[in-house]
């Protein structure tokens, strides 16, 4: 059995052209602190992590507890629903994540579709469950890119599974031979 804790980062203010720089905000540190301690006992072995300053941020604490190195993945990064260029009204991505869920070929102008999200990143996922069978690690993620990787597994994780997830959020799911057989949400909003 293989644990996987997908870290979802802690709230990072939007800055229009700055997605792969934006950091966490006070409360968004505050609460990376907080994941450091309730994942401190976990007996995690290694932490990976999207590129994106927010996401190797909110893991950066638990590193240091742990006194582990964050290796970065680029291939984990957020899937990016629409331009990035742009700024996209709520109403309108909510609706085009919605939909990108229900069509996995579904994106926005610009953006990345489902398919291709997992086409990038579950690779990864599976040379890293392959690599730590018996393990557990830690990945730095984001809202779309971790409920992607979950649909892969189970159809099940979409839309209505995104929206419930909170910036952070913690699951842990565990894994057999590379299939989901587990998943448990760690965080609990204050």
């Amino acid at each position: 059995m293989t644990s996987v804790y997908f870290i979802r980062h802690a709230v990072s203010p939007f800055s229009l052209g700055q997605e792969q720089r934006r950091g966490l905000s006070p409360a968004g540190l505050e609460d990376a602190r907080k994941i450091a301690d309730r994942l401190a006992g976990e007996g995690i072995d290694q932490i990976f992590s999207s590129s994106y300053r927010r996401a190797v941020e909110t893991v950066s604490f638990l590193a240091a507890a742990l006194n582990k190195d964050i290796i970065e993945l680029e291939a984990l990064r957020e899937r990016a629903v629409g331009s990035l260029d742009i700024e996209i009204d709520e109403q309108q991505l909510l609706e085009a994540v919605q939909k990108s869920f229900q069509d996995p070929d579904y994106c926005l102008p610009g953006g990345e579709t489902i398919r291709e999200a997992q086409d990038r990143a579950i690779p990864v996922i599976q040379e890293l469950i392959i690599d730590h069978e018996g393990k557990k690690i830690a990945i730095g993620t984001h809202g779309n890119i971790m409920t992607a990787i979950l649909n892969y597994y189970n159809d099940s994780y979409g839309y209505e599974f995104w929206k419930s997830t909170t910036k952070p959020d913690i699951y842990k799911a565990e894994f057999e031979s590379n299939k989901l057989v587990q998943l448990e949400r760690l965080w609990e909003q204050r």
